[in-house]
């Protein structure tokens, strides 16, 4: 679609949400939304018809582009015939929809309980472990991010937390491998991998294993870094898992359906939780969706208990007649294949080659269509770029990189020190060399601030 500028309603939608619209995570006279008028495949653009490639994913979510014809398709098809119903009875979309899912996630994890989105499959995968082990605590790692809502914002372990961290939430956390910054002096992925499992052992040893119900990881951490955890660290944490009765919880809410050029990034590592948590990808967010796959030993507490817990559009028809949908192209197009595929021939090689010219990238991490530049200020000190958690003043090489990606055409995904590269994972080649060339162009900007 060639975007057609219309200023005067750019204009009248930016006036109506400036008056009305109260942002996520934002203080409100400090910001200013961009107005967008319509979106299609890779990109999006604003009124005045200046086109936006989206290396966001929205949210990492988009990961069969925006507007698919098949899942518009199927959404009104839904609408036409059951716009919604309530989640006690058995309907076709989410019969479907839990069996299309339940057929592509590892292990035995072959029961699916719908929720509407990321943070509140945390909040019951958390509820579920406490009930089924009768423990209170739950264990979760510094440079994570689980949700917005009360207990998952509790269990995140990155500044957003911090406004909202009631102490009393039955959150211990721990350090997670990451040998770029390691909290463990490691020199090698071996090294890193020990001394974090030792670590962790450790904090169970000192809290109790008695006392603790979950164990919680991103399997890949998304916004905190994406940080592939090195060989053996996961397969280390089921077996500390399964030696004191921890219920094992991955979140997949980022890193599953396709982004890692895997349907789950738990089939990177060859472990199997006991409880995965995701959203965003499973329909590609057309509509709102998340939920919990659950093993058959952790179902089986609730055959003829029952489970305490539930929402009004648990499984929502349009939702999961989105998700029906989604999984049947990204099958029918390849869509997991191509994101592995780029990931590898294109991605890789070519943020490997922009660290090697501008000596703001500190390191390139990731896989699939899951990226992380890490950005700093002196790459033999690893100083970042920006101090944690920076704002204003403090942020202004990060806001100023931002502004250069943007003036190129390129929607960049920003937090902290890092830029990602998360496009749609059913990107073209060409489309991904337009955003590599536009992030390159942007790099030189970091680079002004580097010592």
């Amino acid at each position: 679609m060639t975007p057609q500028p219309n200023p005067e309603a750019g204009a009248a939608v930016k006036a109506a949400d400036r008056a009305h619209v109260f942002h996520s995570w934002s203080a409100q006279d400090l910001i200013d939304p961009l107005a967008v008028a319509g979106a299609e495949g890779s990109y999006f653009w604003d009124y005045d018809g200046k086109r936006y490639l989206d290396f966001t994913s929205g949210l990492v979510y988009t990961n069969i582009g925006y507007q698919h014809p098949k899942v518009v398709a199927a959404i009104q098809e839904q609408a036409a015939r059951m716009t919604t119903f309530a989640p006690a009875f058995a309907i076709e979309a989410r019969s479907e929809a839990a069996r299309l899912i339940a057929e592509r996630t590892p292990g035995d994890l072959d029961k699916i309980f719908f929720t509407n989105g990321g943070a509140d499959a945390v909040e019951h995968a958390v509820r579920m472990a406490r009930l089924h082990t009768g423990r209170p605590k739950v264990l979760s790692a510094y440079r994570s991010y689980h949700g917005g809502t009360q207990q998952a914002v509790n269990i995140t372990g990155d500044p957003r937390r911090w406004p909202s961290d009631s102490g009393s939430a039955g959150v211990v956390r721990f350090w997670a491998p990451f040998l770029y910054r390691s909290r463990f002096y490691a020199e090698t992925e071996e090294q890193e991998t020990a001394r974090a499992l030792e670590h962790l052992e450790t904090t169970i040893a000192f809290e109790g294993p008695g006392t603790i119900a979950a164990i919680i990881l991103e399997t890949v951490p998304g916004t905190a870094g994406i940080m592939l955890p090195p060989p053996g660290y996961l397969a280390g944490v089921r077996e500390l898992c399964d030696k004191y009765g921890i219920v094992f919880v991955l979140d997949e809410v980022m890193a599953g359906f396709g982004r890692t050029g895997e349907w789950f990034a738990a089939d990177l590592f060859g472990v199997v939780p006991d409880l995965m948590t995701f959203a965003k990808g499973v329909n590609s967010g057309y509509v709102p969706l998340g939920g919990v796959a659950i093993s058959a030993e952790i179902a089986e507490t609730f055959g003829r208990r029952p489970y305490p817990g539930g929402l009004t559009y648990s499984g929502h028809p349009l939702a999961c007649a989105a998700a029906v949908a989604t999984l049947g192209v990204m099958a029918e197009e390849g869509v997991v294949e191509n994101a592995k595929r780029l990931g590898e021939s294109v991605v890789g090689p070519a943020l490997a080659e922009l660290a090697a010219r501008h000596p703001s990238v500190g390191e390139v991490r990731g896989t699939g269509m899951f990226w992380a530049l890490d950005l700093v200020k002196n790459r033999e000190t690893r100083e970042p770029l920006v101090p944690y958690n920076a704002a204003g003043e403090a942020n202004a090489p990060m806001a100023a990189f931002a502004a250069a990606a943007k003036r190129n055409g390129l929607w960049p995904f920003v937090n902290m020190n890092r830029t990602h590269v998360v496009p749609p994972c059913n990107i073209t080649e060409a489309e991904l060399k337009e955003g590599l060339a536009a992030l390159d162009s942007a790099l030189g900007t970091a680079d002004e601030y580097t010592e």
